[in-house]
């Protein structure tokens, strides 16, 4: 996490690391870009592309925190609700800095990212 800027990132870094691991037992596996991955899916798409994926995640930015629940299936506007100040993409949460989180929302919302990929792909360990 040294490459990690501005330096409060490291700090925000250390904090998500733990909450990831407090929440999904799993152990962090680094992936190209910075980014922590927790778990893996194995995934066939109806077209026959087939992969590898990270279950949960997140990467430290400089200019935000991104963190990933795959595979964006399903609607979490409920739990988005009570977060806090961030903004979506298809299968990622982009939040300017962790204090505009409420940490136990964010667990909820990763604990219930996990439980709906398990229900299109089984989670596996890391």
């Amino acid at each position: 996490m040294a490459e990690v800027t501005p330096e409060r990132r490291i700090h925000e870094a250390a904090k998500l690391d733990q909450l990831f691991q407090q929440v999904t037992g799993y152990t962090p596996r680094l992936y190209s870009g910075g980014i922590l991955g927790y778990g893996t899916y194995d995934y066939t798409y109806a077209s026959g592309h087939s992969g590898t994926s990270l279950a949960t995640g997140f990467a430290p930015r400089k200019a935000k925190l991104s963190i990933y629940i795959m595979p964006g299936y399903a609607d979490f506007s409920a739990i988005l609700s009570r977060l806090g100040k961030h903004r979506i993409g298809k299968s990622c949460l982009y939040l300017n800095k962790l204090a505009d989180a409420d940490l136990d929302v964010l667990a909820e919302l990763i604990r219930a990212g996990l439980a709906n990929l398990q229900k299109h792909w089984p989670v596996q360990p890391t």
